[in-house]
C-alpha cells in the first residue's frame, strides 16, 4: 500500500501564462479608462517582448499560447454557429411548418389541393454555393468546427491556417456541403408530402415539391479567374450529373424491387456518364478534344440529356410499391430529381461585362464604349437592329477550341452543356459590373446566335454603389427592347444579382443594404410599367458570411430578413409579383452551415420558415419616417466615401495588412509591383474586396460597418434611440454595427498606428537598457521614417476616433472588444516588432535581382517576409555550394578562402530562421482572429 499523497495535477504553463497576460491586460485596459495617455495594447506587446528577451517565453511557448487561444476561439465559434442556425430547434419543425401550409388556421378547413400544390411546387428560395476566396480553414479544421457545433469537443493540435485550395479541392468541399443540403431538402419535401397524404389521400402522389433548391457556381465562375478552362467546366458539370445519378441510385436501392426498372435506367445513364468523364481532356489538345466529342455525343442518349425518361418510370414504381413508406421514398427521390435535373445542384456561370463588350466589338464591330453616354443611345439602337437580324449558328467542339473571346467561349460551353449534358434546367449567366442595358442586350444576342436563349438566364450583377443607385435605369434600357421583353416572357422570370463587396467597402455595409432594398422595389415598379408583372422576379444576394460582406451576424433568420426585409417582401407581394429569393453560401466559411447533417437540416429548416413566412403587415417606423432613414444612411455613406478617399486609409490597409493574411483563394490580396514586392497601395481599389475587409478585421477596426455611424447618430440622438427601440428593420441594421464594435477596438488600432510611427520606437530606444537594443530600435525608427506612412495614418485615425466617440455618446451600450481578442492583437504586434528588430540587423549586400538591403527592409516592414527570406537565402547561403564537395583532382581551398564556399550559417541561425518562425506565428494569430470574428473578409 502506497501512503504517499496523491500527485498534484500537472502544471499548465500555457494556461498560467495566458491567465497572467489576461490579468495584466484587464488591469491595463481599466487604467486606460482614466489615463487617456495610456496604451494598454502596446504595453502588453512590450511585456511579451521583454519575456522573449529574458527567456520566460520562446518561440515554442508563444506557439503554444496561440494554439490554445485558437482552439478556444474555434470552440466558441462552433457554439455561435449552432445558435446561428438554431441547431437546438433542428429540423423537427418541418412537420409543423407543413401542417400550417395545409391548414393555415387550425380551426378552419384545409386549403384546396390546387392551392397547396402551387405553394409547394414553385421554388421560393435557392441556396447558392459559391467559390469566393473565403476558404479560411483547412478542411479538417472546418469539419471539427462543424462537429463541435453539435456538442463534440474541439480537438487540440489541428492547424487553423488555410491551405490555398485548388479548383478540385474547392469543388470537393462544395459537393460535400451540397450533398448534405440535398439530404435536408429531402427531409423538407418528405414533410410536405406527408402533410398532403394526411388530407388528400392518393392525390399527394402527384406532387413534386421544390420550394427550396440548391445551385452552385463552383467551377463555372470565370470572373477574375484564369485557372478554369472550358474543359474544367464541362468536366465538373458532368461530375455533378454523375453525382446526381449516383445519389438517385442509392435512394432507389434502399426502396427495393418496385424501383428496379427506374434503377436500371439510372445505372445505364451513370455508366455512360462515367465513360464520358474518362474521355475528358485535361487540356485543349485537338486530338483529345475530338476523342472526347466522339464519346460525349455517342453516349448522349444513354447518358440522358433530360430526366424525363427516368421521371416517367416513377408512377409505375409507386403503383408497385409494397407500402406507403416505399411510395413516400419514391416520391421524395422523384422530387429531388425533378427540381434539380441531371445535376446535384443548378448551374450558375459568371463573367465580367467587359468580356461581353469585347465579344460584341469583334462580332458586330461596335467600337463605342457603353460608358460614353453620348454614344449609348446609338449602341442600344445598333443592338436592337442586330437582335432583329441574328441568325443561329451551330456549335461544335472545334469552334470551342478555336474561340478566343472569353464571353463567346463561355456561351459555347453552356451550349454544349445544354446540348449534351442536361437541357432540363436553365443555366444562370451572371454578368459582373453590369452598368448598361447594352450589356444585357449583347448577352442576349450572343445567346440567340448560339441558339440557347431559352436555356440561359441572363442576370446583371449590381454591386457598386453607382450600380445599386442606377440599376433600375440599366434594366430600363434593356426593357425598352421588344426582344428583351419577349426573352423575359419566354423565360418567365427576370433574374437579378446584388453584391455587397464593393458597395459595402466604399459606402458602408448599412447603406449598401438600404440601397439594395430601394433598388429591388424600383425594379418591381418597372416590371409593372412594361406589362411584365406576371413573370417571376428572382433576387440573388451574394453577401458573405460575416458583417464584413453583408451576412447578418445575429442568426440565420436575421440574415434572411436583413437581406429581404418583410416590408419589402410585402410590397412585392402586393404588386402581384412572384418572388424567388437566392442567397450565397460562400466557399469555405459558408459551407460550415452545411458542415454536418444536423447543421444542414437546421439551415434548410430556417430557410423554409423564411420562404413560407407571410410578410408582416405591421408598419415599421423606418418606412413611415422615411426621411430620417434616408438621411441616416446617406450620412454614413458620405462619411465612408470621405474615408475611402483619405490617403491615410489606403496607407493603413496597405501598410502591412496584406502580409497578415494567408491566401484563402486563387488570387493575391493586392497587385504586385514590378520589383516583385508589395505595391504601395494608394487607394483601396488596389485591393480586392474580400482581402480589404479581412485586413480591417485583422487591424481591429471594422470601418466598413462602423464608420459614419457616429455622425449619423449624433445628427439626431433622440430619433436614433427612438428608431432603435421601435423599428425592427432599423434595429436589425444597427445590430450589424454592434457586432462590428465587438470585433473592433480603438486601442488595438491605435497600437497599430503607433507601430508605424518612428516616435514610439525612439521613445523605446531612450528607455531601453538592453545592450545593442537602442541601436536596433533607432534603426527601425529610421526605416519607418523612410517608409513615411505615419502622418497620413495618424490623421486618418483621428477621423475614425472622432466618429466613434460620437457614436458611443449616442449609444452608450455599444459592445466592446473582449479581452482575449485584444490579447491576440497584442501578441501578434509583439511578434511583428521582433521581426522588425531582426530585419534591421540584416548585413549589407550587393544589389541582387534589383533589390537592395534598404528595399528588403522596407518590404519586411510591410510583412513581405516570405519573399524577403527567399532572396536572403540566395544572398546569404546557409552552406557552401555542393560543388565544393566534389574531387577536382587538385588541392581545394579551405572554408572562407576565395572560391571556398563561404557559409552564412550564423546569420541564418540568428536572423533568418527566427524571423521565419515569428512570421509563421503572426499568421497563426491571424487565423485565431478569424475564429474570433467568425468569418473571413
Amino acid at each position: 500500500m502506497n501512503d504517499a499523497s496523491p500527485a498534484a495535477p500537472a502544471a499548465d504553463a500555457t494556461g498560467d501564462t495566458i491567465a497572467d497576460l489576461m490579468l495584466r491586460l484587464r488591469e491595463a485596459r481599466e487604467a486606460a479608462a482614466t489615463d487617456p495617455f495610456g496604451d494598454p495594447v502596446l504595453l502588453i506587446a512590450l511585456a511579451i517582448s521583454r519575456r522573449l528577451d529574458d527567456g520566460r517565453l520562446d518561440a515554442g511557448s508563444v506557439a503554444a499560447l496561440i494554439a490554445r487561444i485558437a482552439d478556444t476561439a474555434a470552440g466558441e465559434r462552433a457554439r455561435r454557429l449552432a445558435a446561428y442556425v438554431g441547431l437546438d430547434r433542428g429540423a423537427g419543425t418541418l412537420d409543423a411548418l407543413a401542417a400550417r401550409l395545409v391548414r393555415p388556421d387550425p380551426q378552419d378547413s384545409p386549403v384546396p389541393f390546387a392551392t397547396y400544390r402551387q405553394v409547394v411546387e414553385r421554388p421560393r428560395f435557392a441556396a447558392v454555393f459559391t467559390a469566393h476566396p473565403t476558404f479560411s480553414l483547412p478542411p479538417a479544421t472546418g469539419a471539427a468546427v462543424a462537429a463541435a457545433a453539435a456538442g463534440a469537443e474541439f480537438p487540440a493540435g489541428l492547424s487553423h491556417r488555410p491551405a490555398t485550395p485548388t479548383l478540385t479541392e474547392e469543388f470537393v468541399q462544395a459537393v460535400a456541403a451540397i450533398e448534405r443540403g440535398r439530404d435536408a431538402l429531402d427531409a423538407l419535401n418528405g414533410a410536405l408530402l406527408r402533410a398532403a397524404r394526411g388530407v388528400w389521400g392518393d392525390r399527394w402522389q402527384a406532387l413534386l415539391p421544390a420550394p427550396v433548391i440548391l445551385s452552385s457556381w463552383v467551377g463555372y465562375d470565370t470572373d477574375g479567374r484564369t485557372d478554369i478552362g472550358w474543359w474544367d467546366t464541362i468536366g465538373l458539370r458532368l461530375t455533378m450529373k454523375r453525382l446526381q445519378l449516383q445519389r438517385l441510385a442509392t435512394q432507389l436501392a434502399a426502396i427495393g424491387d418496385c424501383a428496379a426498372p427506374v434503377a436500371a435506367r439510372v445505372a445505364q445513364a451513370e455508366s455512360a456518364v462515367a465513360r464520358q468523364l474518362e474521355a475528358l481532356p485535361q487540356q485543349p489538345a485537338p486530338e483529345a478534344v475530338q476523342a472526347f466529342a466522339a464519346v460525349l455525343v455517342g453516349q448522349r442518349d444513354a447518358a440522358l440529356t433530360s430526366p424525363r425518361p427516368v421521371l416517367d418510370l416513377f408512377p409505375e414504381a409507386m403503383a408497385r410499391a409494397p407500402d406507403e413508406a416505399a411510395r413516400l421514398a419514391l416520391a421524395v427521390a422523384r422530387a429531388g430529381l425533378a427540381a434539380h435535373g441531371l445535376a446535384l445542384a443548378h448551374t450558375h456561370t459568371r463573367l465580367n461585362a467587359s468580356q461581353i463588350h469585347n465579344a460584341l466589338r469583334q462580332r458586330l464591330g461596335l467600337t463605342a464604349s457603353p460608358d460614353d453616354m453620348a454614344s449609348r443611345r446609338g449602341l442600344l439602337a445598333a443592338m436592337n437592329a442586330a437582335l432583329a437580324e441574328v441568325v443561329t449558328q451551330p456549335v461544335d467542339f472545334g469552334a470551342l477550341l478555336a474561340e478566343q473571346a472569353s464571353a463567346v467561349r463561355l456561351m459555347m460551353t453552356v451550349a454544349q452543356i445544354t446540348k449534351h449534358v442536361d437541357a432540363s434546367q436553365p443555366v444562370r449567366f451572371l454578368i459582373a459590373e453590369t452598368e448598361s442595358g447594352y450589356t444585357l442586350l449583347g448577352a442576349l444576342w450572343l445567346a440567340k446566335r448560339l441558339g440557347i436563349d431559352r436555356l440561359i438566364e441572363i442576370s446583371p450583377l449590381f454591386e457598386t454603389a453607382e450600380a445599386l443607385e442606377r440599376g433600375d435605369k440599366v434594366v430600363e434600357e434593356a426593357l425598352r427592347s421588344p426582344f428583351f421583353r419577349d426573352y423575359l416572357r419566354g423565360q418567365g422570370r427576370l433574374c437579378l444579382q446584388f453584391g455587397y463587396s464593393d458597395s459595402g467597402r466604399y459606402v458602408g455595409q448599412l447603406p449598401a443594404s438600404y440601397l439594395a432594398e430601394r433598388l429591388k422595389l424600383r425594379l418591381a415598379d418597372q416590371l409593372k410599367r412594361h406589362g411584365l408583372s406576371d413573370i417571376e422576379l428572382v433576387l440573388f444576394d451574394t453577401h458573405g458570411e460575416s458583417i464584413g460582406r453583408g451576412g447578418h451576424p445575429d442568426s440565420l433568420a436575421d440574415r434572411l430578413d436583413y437581406l429581404s426585409p418583410p416590408q419589402a417582401r410585402a410590397a412585392l407581394q402586393k404588386a402581384g409579383l412572384r418572388l424567388r429569393e437566392e442567397s450565397s453560401f460562400q466557399g469555405g466559411d459558408g459551407y460550415l452551415l452545411f458542415g454536418t447533417p444536423d447543421l444542414a437540416a437546421a439551415t434548410v429548416a430556417r430557410i423554409a420558415e423564411h420562404a413560407f413566412a407571410t410578410p408582416s403587415a405591421e408598419p415599421d417606423p423606418i418606412y413611415a419616417e422615411s426621411d430620417y432613414g434616408a438621411d441616416f444612411f446617406a450620412t454614413i455613406r458620405r462619411e465612408m466615401q470621405v474615408l475611402v478617399e483619405d490617403p491615410g486609409y489606403a496607407a493603413l490597409l496597405g501598410a502591412f495588412g496584406p502580409g497578415l493574411l494567408d491566401r484563402t483563394g486563387s488570387r493575391p490580396a493586392a497587385r504586385q509591383s514590378d520589383m516583385g514586392g508589395p505595391a504601395r497601395i494608394t487607394h483601396p481599389s488596389q485591393l480586392r474586396a474580400i482581402p480589404n475587409n479581412a485586413i480591417l478585421h485583422q487591424m481591429g477596426w471594422l470601418a466598413n460597418t462602423l464608420h459614419g455611424m457616429g455622425a449619423a447618430a449624433a445628427a439626431n440622438p433622440d430619433a436614433f434611440a427612438d428608431m432603435l427601440a421601435r423599428s425592427p428593420r432599423f434595429a436589425r441594421a444597427v445590430a450589424m454595427a454592434a457586432r462590428a464594435a465587438a470585433s473592433s477596438d480603438l486601442g488595438v488600432l491605435r497600437a497599430g498606428v503607433d507601430t508605424l510611427d518612428p516616435g514610439p520606437w525612439l521613445d523605446r530606444a531612450g528607455a531601453t537598457t538592453r545592450p545593442g537594443r537602442r541601436e536596433e530600435l533607432m534603426d527601425v525608427a529610421a526605416a519607418l521614417e523612410r517608409l513615411d506612412l505615419s502622418s497620413a495614418v495618424r490623421r486618418m485615425f483621428r477621423r475614425l476616433q472622432a466618429d466613434h466617440l460620437a457614436l458611443r455618446a449616442a449609444w452608450p451600450d455599444l459592445p466592446r472588444m473582449p479581452d482575449r481578442l485584444v490579447l491576440l492583437h497584442a501578441l501578434r504586434l509583439a511578434l511583428i516588432h521582433r521581426i522588425w528588430l531582426l530585419a534591421v540587423q540584416i548585413p549589407e549586400f550587393s544589389p541582387r535581382h534589383g533589390a537592395t538591403r534598404e528595399a528588403l527592409v522596407r518590404g519586411i516592414l510591410q510583412l513581405d517576409v516570405e519573399r524577403a527570406l527567399a532572396l536572403l537565402a540566395e544572398v546569404f547561403p546557409a552552406r557552401p555550394d555542393p560543388a565544393t564537395g566534389l574531387d577536382f583532382h587538385e588541392p581545394a581551398p579551405g572554408p572562407g578562402a576565395e572560391g571556398g564556399g563561404a557559409s552564412y550559417a550564423a546569420e541564418h541561425a540568428a536572423l533568418f530562421k527566427p524571423m521565419a518562425g515569428f512570421f509563421q506565428l503572426v499568421r497563426e494569430c491571424s487565423a485565431a482572429i478569424v475564429h474570433e470574428v467568425g468569418a473571413f473578409g
